[in-house]
């Protein structure tokens, strides 16, 4: 019972980094001091999380932790949590703190659903599960933010050519104007390029365990990454290069097109990767 709440710890340990990594991000493309304050304080708290656990672990066994595979990536995590904690504090290089976390995240993803550590079978393949559970669920979320984005950019589009041909009427009145259309679509990408990040991360975790003869060129895991690519390149589109307007709508239009694919067509391709029970 002790064990299994331990495991419950640190996934909610996972969970809390991946929000703080969701919120750096925001931060990193938007300049949002306020994500940036929230995402630290849940990144320290994710410190606490691990000091005790480590405190606890050298209590336990009577030696410091990095005896084997497991405790050397438990030991890197915490070491990359405390330097991203240092840095942000004390030198304020918010872009190097946001970086860091990524590998940190992945880490510790690594460490806590791998089965290898843990003595009961059953507890193994429960973790397994519930990796595959919570890799789906951050898929499918992120799939929603990059429909609805679709859908402001559809909305853009049919407004952009009411404006253009002078149609003025209730339609035009009823639908947002265009900053707001872009703003709202650009957000909602903001959200889920990363949620989607996460998501591949832990997906790749349970492949890698469950899945030994994976091969990268499968259909659904290269659609998985070439959405992640077109969704990134539309981040750099509108932030690194400033474009905007009708041009980045179609791209945004195009790259939701290749999400169902994927998401319809794909997995149908597979040789792995449809829904387990």
């Amino acid at each position: 019972m002790f064990d299994l709440y331990m495991t419950r710890l640190h996934e909610l340990t996972v969970l809390v980094y991946a929000l703080s990594v969701l919120l750096y991000f925001i931060d990193f493309v938007q300049n949002n001091r306020k994500a940036n304050q929230v995402a630290f304080w849940l990144l320290a708290f994710v410190w606490v999380l691990q000091t005790s656990f480590f405190l606890f672990y050298i209590v336990k066994t009577g030696r410091f932790p990095v005896l084997s595979v497991f405790e050397g990536l438990y030991f890197y995590a915490w070491v990359l949590v405390s330097l991203s904690l240092g840095i942000n504090k004390l030198l304020r290089m918010d872009f190097i703190v946001f970086f860091t976390n990524i590998l940190g995240f992945v880490i510790m993803a690594i460490h806590t659903f791998a089965p290898v550590q843990y003595n009961s079978v059953i507890m193994a393949k429960q973790l397994i599960s519930e990796l595959l559970l919570i890799h789906i669920t951050m898929a499918i979320l992120s799939y929603g933010a990059f429909s609805l984005s679709f859908v402001f950019s559809l909305l853009y589009l049919i407004q952009y050519n009411l404006l253009k041909q002078k149609k003025w009427g209730t339609r035009l009145l009823r639908i947002a104007d265009l900053s707001k259309l872009e703003r709202l679509s650009y957000i909602l990408n903001v959200i889920g390029v990363p949620i989607l990040f996460l998501g591949l991360v832990l997906g790749l975790q349970w492949a890698f365990i469950k899945v030994p003869n994976m091969t990268w060129y499968d259909p659904k895991v290269l659609g998985s990454f070439i959405v992640l690519c077109l969704y990134s390149v539309y981040l750099y589109l509108r932030v690194g290069k400033g474009l905007y307007g009708k041009t980045l709508a179609l791209w945004n239009i195009g790259a939701f097109l290749i999400v169902l694919l994927n998401f319809f067509f794909f997995g149908k391709l597979s040789s792995f990767h449809f829904w387990y029970a």
